[in-house]
């Protein structure tokens, strides 16, 4: 397998007030093409800051992080914003769906902004929805589905592009235990078909499905577990 994710000597600092503050001191990770990895990490670890970072939303302050191999620090805002709809699909806890739109034309968002033509960003939005189960929701908007067909409709949407790389926030934090379940599931069939798969979660019961679980602290990596999935 080849390197997808090269995190290297990263810090990134902020000032608050008169303060600096060190998110990220010195850490370094590399994550292989289709690997499925949970990061984990108390409050203040590092964990977000991380996230933001793999998911280009933010910059190093000094090191490197390399994403398929494209040095991730030495782009601007239009580069990143690129990458980002290029390469990266994200899942959030709070869903993030546009409220007027249907399931299709949530899932379809990402062509509009690659400037896919309409018919063919239809029928990959179809073509994904059927992916995921909801096949016969494309019409409903967010207000008309329940909260792990809603969740599905997020998880369509950040594969529509084909990413390299799908970036899941708490990704259940909002769901009851039943469909979290079937939303795991669901990562696990994605992950079985190819994509690399990283999960920000606190739950260990949720990270038990991954392959491997990163643990921060203190803005360094704490531990590194590559284990066997245990979803049951």
């Amino acid at each position: 397998m080849s390197s997808l994710i090269a995190v290297r000597d990263v810090w990134k600092t902020y000032t608050v007030g008169q303060q600096e503050v060190h998110a990220l001191r010195g850490l370094t990770l590399n994550i292989d093409q289709g690997e499925y990895t949970a990061l984990m990490g108390p409050s203040g670890s590092g964990k977000s800051t991380l996230m933001n970072m793999l998911g280009c939303l933010d910059t190093p302050t000094s090191g490197q992080y390399e994403l398929a191999s494209e040095d991730v620090g030495a782009l601007d805002d239009n580069a990143l914003a690129d990458i980002r709809n290029r390469r990266i699909g994200f899942v959030f806890q709070t869903f993030n769906l546009m409220p007027r739109y249907t399931a299709l034309e949530n899932v379809a968002l990402p062509l509009v902004y690659a400037g896919v033509a309409k018919a063919a960003r239809d029928d990959r939005a179809k073509e994904v929805l059927n992916q995921v189960g909801l096949g016969d929701r494309m019409d409903h908007r967010p207000n008309e589905l329940s909260g792990g067909q809603r969740q599905r409709v997020a998880v369509a949407r950040a594969l529509v592009n084909r990413p390299d790389l799908l970036l899941a926030d708490e990704p259940t934090g909002n769901l009851d235990t039943k469909t979290s379940l079937e939303i795991m599931a669901l990562f696990e069939e994605i992950h079985r078909a190819g994509n690399t798969v990283i999960l920000v979660t606190h739950e260990e019961d949720i990270a038990k499905y991954a392959h491997r679980v990163v643990r921060l602290r203190d803005g360094v990596v704490h531990a590194d577990e590559f284990k066997s999935p245990n979803p049951s």
